[in-house]
């Protein structure tokens, strides 16, 4: 079981960064491939970034592709989203999730979830 607790969302102009956290509860932490979707309101999830277990892997959605950077800390059980170059398009509910399997842009392969933090990105 993995309980995951998302921090870091607020209010940013265009252009400007913030940095989510998601911290992770349970032992087997180091083994899941985690992963940060977002959802807008009346829009689908949609898949950001995911990072293999080791962290010495990662996927990145190609709408944020050279603006945001996935990264784990298995020492201190988080996981980071850092977002750059902040556009009004990102703003959205974001997600940490977790799965015990492969590196996927797939939600439906992800077995936990967190609660979601709010970013809102005014132009």
């Amino acid at each position: 079981q993995v309980q995951l607790v998302e921090s870091g969302g607020g209010l940013v102009q265009a252009g400007g960064s913030l940095r989510l956290s998601c911290a992770a509860s349970g032992r087997t932490f180091i083994m899941y491939v985690m992963g940060w979707f977002r959802q807008a309101p009346g829009k689908e999830r949609e898949f950001v970034a995911a990072i293999s277990w080791s962290g010495g892997s990662t996927y990145i959605a190609d709408s944020v592709k050279g603006r945001f950077t996935i990264s784990k800390d298995n020492n201190k059980n988080m996981v980071y989203l850092q977002m750059n170059s902040l556009k009004p398009e990102d703003t959205a509910v974001y997600y940490c999730a977790a799965n015990a399997g492969r590196v996927v842009a797939d939600a439906n392969e992800y077995d936990y979830w967190g609660q979601g933090t709010q970013v809102t990105v005014s132009s």
